[in-house]
C-alpha cells in the first residue's frame, strides 16, 4: 500500500513539473521580460496605448502565425505567405480602381486568392511527393511575381503603388472599439478559431496524426493528403487577411507588402514550441510567441535601433528558441527519469 501511495504521489510529483515546465510559461516570461527591458531603454513603451497598438506594426505575423502552425505540425513548412499577402493587396487595389468593384466585394476576392495560392502549394506537396520547401520557395516568386504582372498590366506604378481608399476600408485597420484597436480584436478572434479548430475539432486531431507518422495515418483511414493540402489553405487564407488588414492599415496595394515577414512568422512558430520535424505544437504557444517577436521589432525601433539590425536580432531569437526549446525538454526528460528511478528503488 505505501509503494501504491509513493508512485501515486510521484505521479502528482511528475505531473506539478509538467505544468512548472510548460513553455509557454516559459513564454509568457520571456515576454514581461522584454517589455520591461524596453521600457527601461524608452519609458514611452511602459504606456498602455504604446504597447495596445503597437500591435498594429506586427499584427500580420501573428495572424499567419497562427496557421502556419497547421503546416508545420503536419511536417511542412510555408515560406510563401510573404509574397500571397503582396498579391493579396494587389488584387484587392486592382479589383476596387481599376474593375470598379465596391471596396467591400473585394475582401472575399482577397481571401479566395489567398486560399487558391494555398490550395496550388498543397496540391503539389501533398499529391506530387514535392519537397514542402521546394514548393513553397517557388511559390515566394510565383506569387511575388504575379502581383508585379498585374501590377504592370493596371498601369499603376509597382513603387507608388495603388492609393487613395475609401476611409471606411482604412478605419478596419486604423480604428479601435472601446479603446481597443480593431486589428488586436481580429488577432484574438482568430486566436479563438485556430484554438478550437486545431485542439477542440477531430480536424485538429488528424493534423497532429499526419505530422506524427503520415503511413500510421492514412492505415487509419484519414485522408492525409487532404489534411496536409487544407493546412496550406489555411495558410494562405491567413496570409490573405493579413494583407486585407495590411492594405486597409496603409491605405494602399503595394506588390512588396510581406516581402519581410517569412523570417519573423518562422520564428514564431518555431518559438511557439512547434516542432519544425512535425507532430507537435499549439496555437497559444504561438500567439505569446509572435507578440514576443513583434514587441522585439517594435522596441528594437524605438530604441533606434537601425531595421539592418533588427533582422539579425530575429535571426539571432530563432536559433536561441531551438536550442532552449532543446535543452528544456531534454532537462525536464532527464528530472522526470530521475524521479522515477527513486520511487522505484
Amino acid at each position: 500500500m505505501d509503494r501504491v501511495n509513493k508512485i501515486l504521489k510521484g505521479n502528482s510529483y511528475i505531473h506539478q513539473l509538467n505544468k512548472i515546465f510548460k513553455w509557454e510559461t516559459m513564454l509568457i516570461f520571456i515576454l514581461i521580460l522584454e517589455i520591461v527591458v524596453f521600457g527601461l531603454i524608452n519609458p514611452r513603451f511602459l504606456k498602455l496605448n504604446v504597447l495596445l497598438y503597437s500591435i498594429n506594426d506586427f499584427v500580420c505575423i501573428c495572424i499567419i502565425s497562427l496557421f502556419v502552425t497547421f503546416v508545420v505540425i503536419t511536417g511542412g513548412i510555408d515560406i510563401s505567405v510573404g509574397s500571397i499577402i503582396g498579391l493579396v493587396s494587389i488584387v484587392i487595389g486592382v479589383a476596387w480602381k481599376l474593375a470598379g468593384v465596391n471596396i467591400w466585394l473585394t475582401i472575399p476576392i482577397a481571401v479566395l486568392s489567398g486560399a487558391l495560392c494555398g490550395a496550388l502549394n498543397g496540391f503539389l506537396i501533398a499529391y506530387t511527393g514535392v519537397q514542402a520547401m521546394v514548393v513553397t520557395l517557388g511559390g515566394m516568386f510565383l506569387y511575388s511575381g504575379l502581383s508585379l504582372v498585374v501590377m504592370g498590366i493596371s498601369g499603376a506604378s509597382a513603387f507608388e503603388g495603388i492609393s487613395g481608399m475609401p476611409q471606411e476600408f482604412i478605419n478596419v485597420s486604423n480604428g479601435s472599439l472601446f479603446n481597443i484597436p480593431n486589428p488586436f480584436i481580429i488577432f484574438i478572434a482568430l486566436v479563438i478559431v485556430s484554438y478550437i479548430l486545431l485542439h477542440k475539432t477531430k480536424y485538429g486531431r488528424y493534423v497532429f496524426l499526419v505530422g506524427i507518422n503520415k503511413n500510421t495515418a492514412r492505415y487509419s483511414g484519414i485522408n492525409t493528403k487532404m489534411v496536409t493540402m487544407s493546412t496550406y489553405m489555411l495558410s494562405g487564407v491567413s496570409a490573405a487577411i493579413a494583407g486585407i488588414v495590411l492594405t486597409s492599415y496603409l491605405g494602399g496595394s503595394r506588390p512588396d507588402l510581406g516581402a519581410e515577414m517569412t523570417l519573423p512568422i518562422v520564428t514564431a512558430v518555431v518559438l511557439g514550441g512547434t516542432a519544425i520535424t512535425g507532430g507537435k505544437g499549439g496555437v497559444i504557444g504561438t500567439a505569446l510567441a509572435s507578440v514576443i517577436v513583434g514587441i522585439l521589432r517594435f522596441g528594437l525601433q524605438m530604441a533606434n535601433v537601425s531595421s539592418q539590425y533588427i533582422s539579425v536580432a530575429i535571426g539571432l531569437l530563432l536559433i536561441l528558441a531551438v536550442a532552449m526549446r532543446s535543452i528544456s525538454v531534454r532537462s525536464l526528460f532527464n528530472l522526470k527519469r530521475s524521479v522515477r528511478l527513486r520511487l522505484s528503488k
